[in-house]
């Protein structure tokens, strides 16, 4: 029993001894009164977790520590897990020390404080993917205060993971320091913020002035820089979005590319790349499909592909815009040497900072700030280059101004020897234009003349037309009335000699031989016969006396041809009328066809209206008897309606057609298909006229051998 107790206490003590040995063999680091230590790294050992599971207590029992190499532990870019661990003995006066790690762009970074039990005295929790409140410590950078009695050692485990470059400087000193010490690195990067306050409002006030767009895109691009660098340092995650984790993980994966290709842009726009280097302009596309596909390999998760991609990509840009500038300087293009320079300026701090990530250079203030201050420089030399731009544009107007004035100067003198050769020439070319001016006013006066008769002529022939139908129509009821009179006049003295005969009645005599006298004269005269023709004869003269009425009635409403006000007009009631005028000159079969609907009044001249129909309806007819000589008697259709606000009427005919270079024609002025002296070829050309005045519009559809249709179209007010 006691020889087993014995070997499990031996076994126990060896296994003790090898967990124990990195710990036993670790020298701690010391800090003094008032002491800053800063980048003690080769003091450290370091765990690499390749499956990001191990806790603490697998990593106090691991044996896979190592020895760092570098003042500056530089962990590169991997998804695995590190574990830093060291010894702080405590030789200040102070029981409450400062651990703080100055780069604020780690994802997670634990902090544990263990006793010589190896038992958790302390543990935070802090990094740019947990919410910023959680911090005790209210400092952009992981700062972790922690609690060391005077002579004490503790032993502190770091474990830190992100998807960036890795790169752990540290700094121990008291907390009374930490405060003067964090002012020196603020007022750093406050310097620089206050170089691109004033670049950006400097090239916004020009901008505003100037109205060219290349200010309007360096400022865009430096408002991306501004907040890249100000993300380096963590303060957007303090001041902008300090409970927004997503934002302040993912911000460098999207301020990157956007401070990029802003600049990309306004290199593009400064150095006029698209009319001197059109070919390297199409190609700095393919950037945008580089960052496009970092851009989704970060939305994916793969977060080291995206973050090597975007450092490729930078890097890329950053050549391409300098050879750019290279190319456009050999040009001759001055504001490129600006360019060439202050680009150089940021290049060479970018090289400072990488160089920096791959311990080639060592990590320290002047190496971590390099980029700001490449940055700061390349704004301010860009500055300077947008300002000389304003001097090139300057003396270029200049040059412009004084070149105008001698060519203005040159053509002041042309002008006074053309002047005079110009005032001969324009004194002969006067005479001669008063010679013409004189002939053509004779000739326009004939040419009025001319169409004045000819307009004449047309109302004329309209006016004879509309005579000999008026002549027509009251001839027939004339005649009628005429023809009856003297057979009523007969009848009428028979009736009153047989009146006559009864007025001589004797009553004193004996009536019997007189009314035989009478019976024998009614049987003469045909009594029966005689009232039944008066009735037809009276009958037949009221009818020609009606007809006669209707044809004034027509004629009143047709004849207003020089009304020029406007009136509500019943179109039904003039296509009516206008057919009775016209009726004379119908042939014979005509089947006129009166399709009236139920229509409101047009606000029209109603003189001018009638005389379009009574212009489309002769030529109907015209059109008509053509045919009719050697084809079946003809077909007239009038039809009205309402359409909307408009009223439509029709005017159809089986006529002979047109063809369709004869209907292109039909209503410019002088243009008949009738043979000479049957027409002036002004009628449609009026009608057009007059149907246009009146808001209107006239179709025409036509077939030739099938006939024609007219519409027209009329607003109701």
């Amino acid at each position: 029993m006691i020889r087993t107790f014995l070997l499990r206490l031996f076994f126990g003590l060896l296994i003790t001894c090898s967990i124990a040995l990195p710990a036993i063999s670790q020298e701690a680091i010391k800090l003094h009164n008032d002491e800053t230590l800063s980048n003690f790294g080769k003091q450290m050992f370091l765990l690499a977790d390749s499956s990001n599971k191990l806790d603490l207590k697998a990593v106090l029992s691991s044996k896979k520590f190592k020895a760092v190499d570098s003042d500056v532990p530089n962990l590169g870019i991997s998804n695995f897990s590190y574990w830093l661990m060291f010894k702080v003995q405590n030789n200040t006066n102070d029981p409450h020390l400062i651990l703080q790690i100055p780069l604020p762009t780690i994802d997670y970074v634990d902090f544990y404080q263990l006793d010589d039990q190896n038992n958790v005295v302390y543990k935070e929790f802090i990094g740019d993917r947990r919410p910023y409140y959680k911090r005790t410590f209210d400092n952009p950078f992981s700062t972790f205060k922690f609690s060391l009695e005077p002579g004490k050692i503790t032993t502190i485990y770091l474990k830190i993971s992100g998807y960036e470059q890795l790169q752990v400087p540290t700094t121990l000193c008291e907390s009374k320091i930490i405060t003067a010490k964090n002012a020196d690195s603020f007022l750093i990067f406050g310097i620089f913020a206050g170089v691109l306050v004033v670049m950006f409002t400097y090239n916004l006030f020009l901008y505003i002035s100037t109205k060219d767009s290349t200010y309007l895109y360096y400022i865009i691009n430096i408002l991306f820089i501004g907040l890249l660098q100000a993300n380096f340092q963590g303060f957007p995650f303090k001041y902008l979005w300090p409970n927004n984790v997503w934002i302040s993980f993912h911000a460098v994966y999207i301020l990157t590319p956007l401070a990029a290709l802003t600049g990309l842009e306004f290199m593009k726009k400064f150095l006029h790349t698209k009319e001197i280097l059109p070919k390297f302009h199409k190609f700095s596309k393919v950037f945008y499909l580089l960052y496009f596909i970092a851009f989704i390999q970060m939305f994916l998760g793969n977060m080291n592909v995206s973050y090597q991609l975007l450092q490729m990509a930078a890097m890329s840009v950053a050549l391409f815009m300098l050879l750019n500038a290279v190319l456009v300087y050999r040009k001759g293009y001055r504001p490129a040497k600006f360019f060439l320079i202050a680009w150089s300026m940021f290049l060479f701090g970018l090289c400072i900072f990488v160089l920096k990530d791959y311990n080639i250079l060592p990590y320290n203030t002047i190496t971590y700030n390099m980029m700001p201050f490449g940055s700061a420089l390349e704004v301010i030399l860009l500055s300077f280059a947008l300002a000389d731009k304003i001097n090139i544009f300057k003396k270029e107007k200049e040059d412009s101004q004084a070149e105008a004035l001698r060519i203005s100067l040159e053509n002041e003198q042309l002008i006074l020897q053309q002047n005079i050769e110009l005032e001969k020439k324009v004194n002969e070319r006067t005479l001669e234009l008063q010679e013409s001016y004189q002939t053509l006013e004779i000739t326009l006066s004939d040419l009025k003349e001319a169409q004045s008769q000819l307009v004449d002529s047309e109302k004329m022939a309209g006016l004879g037309q509309l005579t000999a139908g008026i002549a027509h129509e009251i001839n027939n009821p004339i005649n009628f009335v005429t023809s009856n009179i003297k057979p009523l006049e007969l009848d009428i003295l028979d009736m009153d000699s047989l009146i006559m005969m009864y007025e001589k009645l004797n009553f004193n005599e004996e009536l019997e031989p007189q009314l035989t006298k009478i019976d024998s004269f009614r049987k003469q005269i045909d009594i029966n016969f005689v009232r039944d023709e008066i009735k037809s004869l009276l009958s037949g003269i009221s009818e020609g006396a009606k007809r006669t009425a209707e044809i004034i009635k027509s004629l009143k409403n047709f004849s207003r041809l020089d009304e020029n006000d406007t009136k509500p007009v019943d179109l039904n009631e003039g296509l009516a009328s206008t057919l009775v005028l016209v009726k004379n000159t119908f042939p014979d079969h005509l089947n006129v066809i009166k399709d009236f609907g139920d229509i409101p009044k047009v606000e029209c001249l109603p003189g001018k209206i009638n005389q379009v129909f009574m212009n489309l309806i002769s030529n109907a007819i015209h059109a008509i008897k053509i045919k009719d000589a050697k084809d079946e008697p003809g077909i007239l259709t009038v039809r009205s309606w309402q359409d909307g606000n408009h009223v439509k009427i029709s005017i159809k005919d089986t006529g002979t057609g047109m063809p369709e270079e004869v209907k292109q024609k039909i209503f410019e002025p002088f243009f008949t298909t009738k043979d000479v002296g049957e027409g002036t070829g002004l009628g449609l050309s009026i009608v057009f006229r007059i149907i246009e005045n009146h808001h209107g519009n006239i179709e025409v559809v036509t077939k030739v051998n099938q006939g024609t249709e007219f519409i027209i179209t009329l607003p109701i007010n």
